[in-house]
């Protein structure tokens, strides 16, 4: 639709009215001569002599042209647009962050699938990560994996089908035999420090117990609790294991104590899936819906047109003059 910007500015309109009625005319006085033959001069040249002072006056059609002008360019000072229809964009008010540890043991099968057969821990952890991620239309979502080091696989992004493309390609060892727990929360962090979201949520699995990290994961829990960083831990393996296959259960849950996240231990498929739905529900989607209009300025129309109006009658009336004084002369 058309609208103006400033249509008070049409309150400006009958200015030149009030000019005139307002204000007298003008006067000044001039030096003149007698002319025997003024009569004569005036007739050729096609006016009326009168006695006194004379006050120039404007032609109608000089008037009509001059108000159209004045109007354009008022119209042209309310700012006239064309106001196109609605654009609305979603903005995520949440960054979601999966970290997933790939070191050797997560090729263990010992997982039980709802089918009763005993799978490796990482076939497991692929399908119900997918499947979490497939329902986190809102969010934007990264992927880190972990191993003896971590590393950042997709930043946090609108496009799931990547991440799950990644997910589906994860292989155990791929980022080393050890768990670098740690580490991995410090990577985490610095990737949540180049978002602007007001919530951030890192979802963290892991089978083992950190073996690899230089900087310890209770320390990193705490940095990260200082930047508002909530954790959610998922462990599976076997608790009551030995050596580096042992899960950690305590320190994942003082990370997650510590930053306002849940504990969830998954013995089978089943239990990480639900353990992962659940996740959902206590992290809805959170979303802003941005709406503004485009907005197309036309001023410089009705501002073209009062140029080319005026340009155009004192044009044809000069000319008209001319042609006048070269038939009196």
């Amino acid at each position: 639709m058309y609208q103006l910007d400033l249509p008070g500015l049409l309150l400006l309109l009958p200015a030149p009215l009030l000019v005139w009625w307002l204000l007298p005319p003008h006067r000044e006085t001039s030096a003149s001569i007698r002319l025997p033959f003024f009569e004569l001069v005036a007739k050729a040249a096609g006016m009326s002599p009168t006695e006194g002072s004379v006050v120039p006056r404007r032609s109608w059609p000089q008037a009509i042209v001059e108000g159209l002008a004045w109007c354009l360019v008022v119209l042209a000072l309310a700012r006239p647009q064309f106001v196109e229809p609605p654009i609305d964009k979603t903005e995520p008010q949440r960054d979601i962050l999966l970290a997933l540890d790939l070191s050797q043991s997560m090729d263990t099968k010992d997982f039980r699938a709802p089918g009763g057969t005993l799978e490796p821990r990482v076939d497991a952890v692929r399908q119900v990560v997918a499947d979490f991620i497939e329902r986190r239309t809102g969010d934007r979502i990264g992927l880190i994996a972990f191993g003896d080091a971590p590393y950042p696989l997709a930043p946090f992004t609108m496009d799931h089908e990547l991440v799950r493309t990644m997910v589906d390609g994860l292989l155990p060892g791929i980022a080393g035999p050890r768990t670098a727990l740690g580490d991995s929360l410090g990577l985490a962090i610095r990737m949540f420090d180049k978002t602007t979201v007001p919530e951030k949520v890192l979802i963290v699995l892991t089978d083992g117990n950190d073996t690899a990290s230089k900087m310890p994961p209770l320390k990193a829990a705490e940095v990260a609790k200082a930047k508002s960083i909530v954790i959610h831990a998922v462990g599976i393996g076997d608790p009551a294991a030995t050596g580096e296959d042992k899960l950690d259960t305590t320190t994942l849950q003082k990370i997650a104590a510590g930053t306002g996240g849940r504990y969830f231990f998954g013995g089978d498929q089943d239990q990480l899936a639900a353990i992962y739905a659940e996740l959902d529900t206590i992290t809805p989607e959170d979303q802003k819906n941005l709406s503004w209009r485009p907005r197309t300025e036309l001023f410089h129309w009705p501002l073209a047109a009062a140029v080319t109006l005026l340009a155009g009658w004192y044009c044809v009336a000069g000319a008209i003059g001319l042609v006048r004084r070269r038939a009196v002369a």
